[in-house]
């Protein structure tokens, strides 16, 4: 016996449990869970995600014994449920749904009524005493399989369906007669057959078999593709697939289908949220094909049933310790749930259901930051529509998701995705979204719908992803042939600029400006428990005393990056730079340098004064010197339009000079020249300038206030420890020069930023002039992989990350093997020359969660980001500690 056979590949609802999610899935680990905890469930067995994943290395084919072990399933559900499958008496239908390890809105939708035939469709009505269920069950199997398995256009099959509404003169499906379904019945199998060039298999165990293979093959279309892209989802995990026994929420008016979720997604509230249809399927809900009814009116209509399932949803969130998300049928009376799942919410409820189940005992807090995912906590920074704006909606539908958008209206989900990867704003707006629109929303601003409720299709997605989403607004009509958005006597053409109000569910016709959001109690209490349980330092990169302010209000502990240059940038400014920098001799060069000083002393006074008591890491000057002059190209246009036009001779005099200046200076790769250290060791003046202007500035404010900050000078882009050495000296000299002028007391700090590869492998030797480190890891990034940051991020890296060359852009998350490695090389070898020296990351890479959890498993010091991400810093900080902790 081949390893291969002896390997299990499905088990019956009754073998699992909850903590077999990576085998069934996390549908199917559920329900097993639902099963061993006596909550009514339908019976059933699961193809594990090994099936899956033995297919796909197979090229599609099936491990050898995989379909004797389905039919073999099968019979055992025959003989538990007293069914069978194709029998003419009492027939067996069944579902088949795709379920992967982590719930993805990008996989195959749900084939129902499976079994339903022209042998048993008779059987199923008179077994229900309800014929017209039977074929209305039989319609929706063909039109499910016809789409799902077969692949025939859905739009061919939707227009059959309208066009009969129509000649009947009825707006439901539920109006349609037993003769209007047993005509659609026959219709949908012409559509097949035109389409498909052959009849739909007639077989049931045929259709079992295609419906399975269906949902291996969903795991690598493209929309599930995007989905697990979009949220860094392994590709080699695959997918299960439960089949189990059809119940059915279509059987009359004691039956019906729904879905809830055990506190609000949108808010975090504990209260009633759900929505429920009588005599419907499940599918009905979530598509949004007809307007469901919200939950709290089910006790009138079904009151035992209703009764059972507050019950249940209770018990479930007690088990889970979490916010469930739940789709139940009622048959005939009778409950049976059909999934649970950890609900997805909104970043506020998020962080409002984790405060409250610590309150309520249920969680600790180190369980509640784990149940938060630091990018939610990036979500509560996005804007929202201020109160005052005085402008009135021109339509409104549900509340789906949270936060407001503006952008240009679009109607498909390519356009969006094109438009969104060109930098453009845009919302997409369509009738419904379904999982193919996937990759549209991800990078849309928000999605609008005609249709839907707020457990529809576009709700969920756009909740979890933290888009505004308003859904189900009926009074707008789309036009996608046109690209048409008609709302009341107003029309809106693609490109054409909406406002989009997911937290009331407003559509405003124009752009309205949006402000920052407010940080609530709950982000402030969870950040804070993020506080007690991190090691790292968090700092922030700010350059002036308003970004020093801000990142002290958000908690940054102290400044990791303060870059001088970008302080020079200010038209007032600037012409006392390109001086300095052009200056032909040191006396010259000395001028300018005078007149700068007192710029960077006011700049850096306000810095300390909003950082009293907490270090600051001032980087001395690192220009690119073509940041700072005139462009090669037009200066020399200059030159030769004033030589044609025969302007003043003055000015083409002054011209001509600053043009040889420029090539004198010009450099082919000035990210890679006389930049960093290498200016400061041509022109030593500079440093010397910078370090009185950052020495001057804090011993004001100390003298001022009392305090001041921690001065910590830092010298960059070195590479040999001499060029360190010699810096430190000019620093330390003339600290010690403004010091004894000023009769004061006061200690600095010298160190260095690592963003060169020689400087991570020579680190011991840099750390003998050093107190500590910083890593740059931006340019570490461009020099380490060597690429151009600017160019690379407009070429080919994009093709590198979706043809999967490479995970991520590592300019945006750290290239943990290669650029990783360096920080460790340099870590290691600095403390082993100083076991004391402080080492921080003031690249973007501060502020990325994934990197903060490599330089935790290093036991750097600290990190840096931009302010508004300081909060993320400080919770992934924390979860950091706690996923290496486990």
């Amino acid at each position: 016996m081949s390893e291969n056979d002896q390997v299990k590949y499905l088990y019956d609802m009754s073998e699992g449990n909850a903590g077999m999610k990576t085998l069934l899935g996390g549908k199917g680990a559920n329900l097993a869970e639902m099963t061993r905890l006596g909550i009514p469930v339908p019976d059933g067995f699961t193809v594990s995600t090994a099936a899956c994943v033995a297919t796909m290395e197979n090229s599609g084919e099936w491990p050898g014994h995989l379909w004797d072990d389905t039919l073999a399933a099968l019979e055992r559900l025959e003989e538990r449920t007293g069914r069978r499958l194709g029998d003419t008496e009492k027939p067996l239908l069944l579902s088949v749904r795709s379920g992967a390890v982590v719930s993805m809105p990008g996989m195959m939708d749900t084939i129902l009524n499976l079994g339903v035939s022209d042998e048993t469709v008779d059987a199923l009505g008179a077994e229900a005493d309800n014929p017209r269920f039977a074929w209305d069950s039989y319609r929706r199997f063909l039109q499910m399989f016809g789409e799902v398995v077969e692949g025939v256009p859905p739009h061919l099959y939707e227009d059959e369906l309208t066009a009969l509404k129509a000649r009947r003169g009825v707006e439901q499906d539920t109006d349609l007669s037993i003769e209007d379904l047993k005509e659609l019945v026959a219709t949908f199998k012409e559509v097949s057959r035109r389409e498909l060039g052959r009849d739909l298999p007639a077989d049931p165990r045929e259709q079992l078999r295609s419906a399975i293979d269906a949902v291996f093959r969903s795991w690598d279309t493209p929309r599930a593709r995007v989905y697990r892209k979009a949220n860094d989802i392994p590709d080699d995990l695959g997918t299960a697939v439960n089949v189990m026994q059809m119940v059915f929420g279509n059987r009359g008016e004691t039956s019906a289908t729904g879905v809830c979720f055990t506190r609000n997604p949108s808010t975090g509230e504990k209260a009633l949220y759900g929505e429920f249809l009588v005599n419907a399927q499940g599918e009905d809900v979530v598509a949004g094909i007809r307007t469901p009814r919200e939950l709290s009116e089910m006790e009138a209509v079904l009151p035992e049933a209703y009764g059972q399932l507050i019950q249940t949803m209770h018990d479930l969130e007690s088990h889970y310790k979490d916010m469930q998300d739940i789709e139940f049928t009622v048959e005939e009376g009778t409950l049976y749930l059909l999934q649970t799942r950890n609900g997805k919410r909104t970043a506020a409820a998020a962080l409002k259901v984790a405060r409250d189940m610590v309150e309520e005992g249920v969680l600790t807090r180190e369980e509640a930051l784990q149940r938060i995912a630091p990018a939610q906590l990036d979500q509560l920074l996005h804007p929202a529509i201020g109160a005052d704006h005085g402008r009135t909606p021109v339509t409104k539908g549900l509340p789906a998701s949270p936060g407001a958008a503006v952008g240009a209206v679009v109607f498909d989900a390519d356009t969006a995705e094109e438009r969104g990867r060109a930098g453009e704003s845009v919302v997409l707006v369509r009738y419904e979204t379904t999982p193919d629109d996937i990759h549209g929303v991800i990078l849309a601003q928000g999605v609008l719908t005609a249709h839907g409720g707020m457990t529809s299709h576009a709700a969920v997605v756009a909740r979890g992803m933290g888009k505004p989403c308003v859904a189900g607004a009926q009074g707008i009509r789309i036009n996608t042939a046109e690209k048409k958005l008609t709302v009341g006597d107003s029309t809106f053409a693609e490109g054409d600029v909406i406002t989009l109000d997911g937290s009331t569910g407003e559509v405003y016709g124009e752009a309205l400006e949006l402000v920052p959001p407010q940080i609530n109690e709950d982000f402030s209490a969870i950040v804070s428990w993020a506080d007690d349980i991190r090691r790292l330092g968090v700092r922030a990169n700010a350059d002036t005393g308003e970004d020093a302010a801000k990142a002290r209000e958000l908690g940054a502990e102290g400044i990791g990056l303060c870059r001088t240059e970008h302080m020079f940038m200010a038209a007032d400014r600037l012409p006392a730079v390109r001086r300095m920098i052009l200056a032909e001799d040191s006396e010259e060069r000395a001028e300018a340098l005078e007149a700068i000083l007192p710029m960077q002393q006011e700049d850096f006074e306000a810095i300390f004064t909003e950082m009293k008591g907490l270090p600051v890491t001032v980087r001395l000057l690192d220009p690119p010197l073509h940041e700072f002059l005139p462009d090669l190209v037009e200066q020399s246009l200059l030159v030769q339009r004033l030589e044609l036009t025969g302007g003043d001779q003055d000015e083409l005099a002054e011209a001509r000079m600053l043009l040889g200046q420029v090539k004198r200076l010009h450099e082919q790769n000035p990210m890679l020249g006389t930049r960093g250290c290498r200016l400061a060791m041509l022109y030593p003046e500079i440093p010397e300038m910078q370090t009185r202007a950052i020495i001057r500035a804090a011993l004001a404010v100390k003298e001022r206030d009392g305090d001041t900050a921690t001065v910590e000078i830092m010298i960059p882009l070195v590479a040999y420890a001499k060029e360190l050495q010699v810096q430190r000296e000019i620093v330390e000299r003339t600290v010690a020069d403004e010091l004894q002028a000023a009769g004061m007391e006061m200690e600095v700090h010298v160190g260095t930023m690592i963003e060169l590869p020689r400087a991570a492998i020579v680190a011991d030797q840099i750390a003998e002039h050093a107190d500590f480190f910083s890593f740059g890891t931006n340019d570490l990034t461009q020099t380490g992989i060597g690429i151009s940051r600017d160019d690379a991020e407009g070429g080919f890296l994009s093709a590198y990350v979706s043809e999967e060359v490479i995970p991520t852009n590592p300019f945006e998350s750290i290239d943990k093997d290669g650029v990783g490695g360096l920080v460790q090389i340099a870590a290691e070898r600095g403390r082993s020359a100083k076991p004391d020296l402080k080492l921080g990351v003031c690249g973007e890479h501060g502020g990325d969660p994934a990197s903060i959890d490599l330089f935790e498993e290093l036991g750097l010091s600290y990190v840096s980001c931009s302010p508004f991400r300081v909060p993320i810093a400080r919770f992934a900080a924390a979860r950091a500690v706690l996923a290496h902790r486990e």
